[in-house]
């Protein structure tokens, strides 16, 4: 272990360090060789509780509303590739996927229900969990400071029709909590995702 330079000295991760010229320290979101925030989430649909760096086996995480028509559909999209894929190929119970909403006001389980049917999500498989904070000011909290994707509501509050203003961020996270990578853009290649 070690010899073919995986995790380039970090013994918590099986990744290399990706190539970029900053280190993930000086990164304004936790990536690569760092735990992953330790926040527990209500999963709605399940009626019950995760804590994120427990799973204990690897995990997708991306964040998201379901209302959104651009950048949220490509991300849940991606997860929603391979997740096919890991059933495909027999290893759907090895793995989970953890979308998480910052839209809690409207992104309640029965919306959840039927936008995982509109995206074709295999929520029944056992490895597709939404997750849920209980406020907008949880969802401010963890999804923005905890986890580095800024979001804004950019309409009156009296609008039923709000949207967000948002930055795109997926993370793989191994068994143990730690982040493999951080992939800071708004249409991951599911080929790499499953690469990685």
């Amino acid at each position: 272990a070690g010899c073919l330079g995986f995790g380039d000295s970090n013994p918590d991760v099986a990744l290399a360090e990706p190539d970029r010229e900053y280190a993930s320290e000086d990164l304004p979101y936790p990536a690569w060789g760092q735990r992953v925030p330790d926040v527990t989430l209500p999963a709605p649909i399940e009626g019950r509780e995760v804590s994120v760096r427990s799973v204990g086996r690897p995990a997708l995480l991306t964040f998201f509303y379901s209302h959104c028509n651009t950048v949220c559909p490509v991300l849940i999209g991606t997860m929603r590739n391979v997740q096919a894929h890991s059933i495909e190929e027999g290893y759907a119970d090895e793995v989970t996927f953890l979308p998480v909403t910052f839209d809690p006001e409207r992104d309640d389980a029965e919306r959840l229900r039927t936008y995982a049917d509109q995206m074709n999500v295999a929520v029944d498989e056992g490895n597709w969990t939404f997750l849920r904070p209980e406020s907008t000011e949880r969802a401010k909290s963890t999804v923005e400071e905890e986890f580095g994707v800024a979001f804004e509501r950019n309409h009156p509050e009296d609008m039923d029709s709000y949207m967000f203003t948002h930055s795109a961020l997926t993370y793989l996270v191994n068994p143990a909590g730690y982040i493999e990578r951080a992939y800071r853009t708004k249409s991951p290649d599911p080929e790499r995702l499953i690469d990685d």
